[in-house]
């Protein structure tokens, strides 16, 4: 239901100007009904100017007449065809000043942990533009050596609930296309709350990867030692006495 504009200002107004209930007020102009009670004791929009939604177009006195006549009907707010589709008006997502030098490094991370995201999806969660992605997936960013990819859920920069949702948006797009997700991108389309209550799976070092099946032949019984090798034997040193005499040989005056 569209909500009136300047709604705490509306709501000091008709609480000053009618009799219509907290709880309708509430209703229309999107507040909790303690908030209107707290306005009629003065104990809330201290100083606020109330605003006429009459004139400003946007109530019908019929429908503060039929309010005060009954506390159970809902006031509707008029019809303005000069507001129709307003709420669909697309353009990127304002980001906050105190934020927005965090933006990079959101893109950094989308850009790193979900490829399948084309540079339009990413420009529509975190609110930036095409060329600014182009040159962080290029890696031609001019601060992309003090960049640090950051998940823009954790920096506020968007909602898990919209990440999912864009996520499973490109994945089925791929599929569609005919193109096949390794296991990492399937992962990726898990939940946070499944991902995080998943049991981690043993994964096999690198540095033995495909040795997993081999075994040694002959039982788990290892080689003893031969006793009847002696380090001599092993390296076929020469005796002492063979040396002598080939010395003896070649001597002159033998």
């Amino acid at each position: 239901m569209a909500k009136p504009l300047m709604a705490k200002a509306t709501a000091v107004w008709l609480v000053d100007n009618t009799t219509i209930s907290f709880k309708q007020i509430a209703d229309f102009v999107g507040m909790h009904e303690l908030e209107i009670q707290g306005i009629a004791d003065g104990d809330v929009a201290t100083g606020v100017k109330g605003f006429d939604p009459v004139t400003n177009n946007q109530l019908t006195q019929d429908e503060i007449d039929k309010a005060e006549a009954s506390p159970l009907y809902k006031l509707k707010l008029k019809f303005n065809a000069a507001a129709a589709g307003e709420e669909k008006r697309r353009g990127p997502r304002y980001t906050p000043l105190s934020k927005r030098q965090d933006r990079p490094n959101s893109i950094l991370w989308l850009v790193k942990f979900h490829p399948e995201l084309s540079d339009a999806q990413i420009a529509k969660l975190v609110g930036t533009t095409k060329p600014t992605i182009q040159s962080i997936r290029e890696r031609t960013h001019w601060n992309i050596s003090n960049m640090q990819p950051i998940d823009p859920v954790a920096l506020g920069l968007c909602k898990q609930s919209e990440l999912d949702s864009i996520v499973q948006k490109a994945a089925a797009k791929k599929a569609a296309e005919g193109g096949v997700m390794n296991d990492d991108e399937r992962r990726k389309l898990v939940s946070t709350e499944q991902s995080l209550g998943a049991e981690a799976e043993p994964k096999i070092p690198a540095g033995i990867e495909g040795l997993e099946t081999f075994t040694l032949g002959g039982g788990n019984e290892r080689p003893s030692a031969d006793p009847m090798v002696d380090a001599d034997s092993f390296f076929n040193l020469p005796d002492a006495d063979d040396e002598d005499g080939e010395d003896n040989s070649d001597d002159p005056r033998g």
